[in-house]
């Protein structure tokens, strides 16, 4: 039973996005181990607290990835 986890920031994708997110992630795992394995593919879509997630030793918060979606340098 294969488990597909995401973990993303708070408040940064919607729930249309991160229900988008499920089903487009769950079509790829079927697409490589067969549709017969659909009903058994757990997706788990977490958030992670503003400021709790961070890359190179730096904190990143909802306002960065907002930032950096929309083509700004953080």
């Amino acid at each position: 039973m294969p488990l597909i986890q995401v973990k993303l920031i708070e408040n940064v994708f919607t729930d249309e996005q991160k229900h988008e997110i499920v089903r487009r992630l769950t079509d790829a795992m079927v697409a490589i181990e067969g549709e017969n394995m659909r009903p058994v593919t757990w997706c788990i879509v977490e958030e992670v607290k503003s400021g709790d997630w961070g890359i190179a030793g730096n904190p990143l918060t909802t306002s960065d990835v907002q930032a950096l979606a929309a083509g700004v340098s953080v």
